[in-house]
């Protein structure tokens, strides 16, 4: 049992523990850069960089009919701000563009287009061809999806000038989208992207510095003197801890400022599910730099034991229910998962409780478990 007399004292040492590494921060550039240069530089690129948008994609149109119905029904797709169309009389004349990758597919209206209005049963069956490039799905669903949406509105059109002959199925659907009502990427993807930052940034902190102190015989030094071994972690973990902390609110000031990304829940709420956070992640780097004492050996494996695992298999990016359930099991181990899930929670729904509880506990659990392990590894002595 610790006395009053060494209690303070050890808070004494730690204090002075803080006060040295923020010094050490202030005079090593390289913590600068990590800790408050790369998270602007990664949230740019993600903000900026990558989107699952199709905002503009091009595509053909063979017009085989010249009809009224043929050219208002054209007119439709070359109206559209998502398609540039390139135009043509013949087939054959978009398949170079299409193997080039100049065009995504192309839209058919047959030489019969108009005969439509004879068979009113038939009226909502588009009488075109679609063909698209199927090297990419996701941009061949996209176009498919249009065209036949925009077939649908055409008709609505002629439908209330009188036009098209019989009836529109009564039936119509009203898609309501909640939460992200635009359907807009840039939503998901820059609050998940702060669970990446905040792996890389939380991993590379702890492991490439503690790596170099390691290597310089910093480290050493500290160890020849009565400090406690916990002393020394505590005090960089929380030296670290404010690092990735201020890193975390430039994102979000970003976040909310820059890209007007929705924020619905509570701030309060985000700095808590982020301490607990941090806290694996940090201690993901405590425990790399305990067994490498190597910079450019702690930085790949910040790499491979942090960032990569979160990008891959937090449902950042992918899907987890779509992965096989070999790799959904393993998931389970990773706590970027449960941040990015808090991530879009506290950005786009608000504070739901019981998710929110359920994976901060999850990552206090795991985070408690690292540095058990990481306090067993590590020993005061000189090898």
């Amino acid at each position: 049992m610790m006395s009053k007399e060494d209690l303070r004292g050890s808070i004494r040492r730690i204090r002075a523990l803080i006060v040295k590494e923020f010094y050490q921060i202030l005079y090593d550039p390289s913590s600068i850069i990590i800790s408050v240069v790369l998270p602007i530089i990664l949230l740019f690129l993600y903000g900026f960089g990558v989107s699952l948008d199709l905002n503009t994609v091009n595509i053909g149109l063979v017009m085989e009919d010249s009809s009224p119905d043929a050219q208002s029904f054209a007119q439709t797709l070359t109206g559209s701000t998502y398609f540039n169309v390139m135009v043509a009389a013949d087939r054959r004349d978009l398949v170079k563009p299409l193997l080039a990758g100049k065009i995504r597919g192309f839209v058919v209206i047959p030489s019969y287009f108009s005969q439509f209005r004879k068979y009113p049963k038939d009226i909502a069956q588009a009488p075109i061809q679609i063909i698209t490039d199927g090297g990419e799905p996701n941009t061949a669903n996209f176009v498919q999806n249009y065209v036949a949406q925009a077939w649908t509105i055409w008709l609505e059109h002629e439908k209330a000038q009188g036009d098209v002959v019989g009836a529109l199925p009564n039936i119509q659907l009203q898609p309501r989208y909640w939460y992200n009502e635009d359907l807009s990427s840039r939503n998901f993807l820059i609050p998940g992207s702060l669970a990446i930052i905040m792996t890389l940034i939380g991993t590379l902190l702890t492991s490439l510095v503690i790596a170099r102190e390691w290597e310089r015989g910093t480290m050493e030094a500290l160890m020849a003197t009565p400090v406690h071994i916990n002393e020394i972690l505590i005090a960089k973990l929380l030296s670290y801890f404010v690092m990735g902390m201020v890193s975390m609110a430039c994102c979000v000031i970003g976040t909310v400022l820059l890209y007007q990304i929705p924020f619905r829940g509570s701030f309060l709420v985000l700095g808590v599910i982020t301490s607990a956070f941090l806290m694996t992640a940090l201690g993901t780097g405590l425990l790399i730099s305990t067994l490498t004492k190597n910079q450019m050996a702690a930085s790949q494996a910040a790499q491979v034991v942090g960032f990569l695992p979160a990008y891959i298999l937090s449902g950042f990016i992918f899907e987890i229910a779509s992965m096989p359930k070999i790799i959904q099991l393993v998931t389970y181990v990773i706590p970027a998962r449960y941040f990015v899930s808090s991530l879009l929670s506290i950005f786009l729904v608000g504070n739901v409780w019981v998710l929110l509880l359920h994976n901060t506990l999850i990552m206090i659990f795991v985070a408690f478990v690292i540095f058990g392990i990481t306090s067993r590894l590590i020993v005061k002595r000189l090898d």
